[in-house]
């Protein structure tokens, strides 16, 4: 995405993800260093404590987790292949065209057409947007909420 056609808005600038030399062992310690030496994602807890309030299914939802993992700057959006993330997911390419007009729906993802030159279309890029604003919608009520602990906190994870 260029610079002159960024939605408007706040852009969101998350530093690129490192670990510190303690987290980082941290995380070997969990998965081992073998694992970890094929990357990793972040991916905020906000997003999976309240996945319910997203209305989307659980397919959709690895979906947007697996975007995530190609969102490395936050002025560009992700582009990964179709082919790509069906493989991933084990589904056809065909079917996951559903499932990206399923977060079209939502508002979560915005799917902009690229091209190579005329008539040459590449990856599609998604703008995540729509998911950034979602959480930022969320985030209050979960901090009310854990003010209160357990039964509000179950109340405000689950989808009204």
């Amino acid at each position: 995405m260029s610079n002159t056609n960024k939605p408007p808005g706040e852009i969101v600038a998350f530093p690129p993800p490192t670990l510190s030399s303690k987290d980082k062992r941290r995380a070997e310690a969990k998965y081992g260093k073998p694992v970890m030496a094929h990357g990793y994602t972040l991916v905020p807890n906000l997003l999976l404590q309240c996945q319910a309030h997203l209305k989307i299914s659980p397919t959709a939802f690895n979906v947007v987790l697996q975007l995530m993992s190609h969102w490395w700057d936050a002025n560009e959006a992700p582009r990964p292949t179709i082919k790509r993330i069906a493989q991933r997911m084990g589904k056809s390419p065909r079917s996951l065209f559903r499932y990206f007009d399923e977060l079209e729906g939502a508002g979560l993802v915005q799917r902009e057409a690229r091209f190579k030159g005329v008539k040459q279309q590449t990856a599609s890029a998604y703008v995540m947007t729509g998911l950034v604003n979602k959480l930022k919608e969320i985030e209050p009520e979960m901090t009310k909420a854990k003010k209160f602990k357990n039964k509000r906190v179950e109340k405000a994870e689950t989808a009204a």
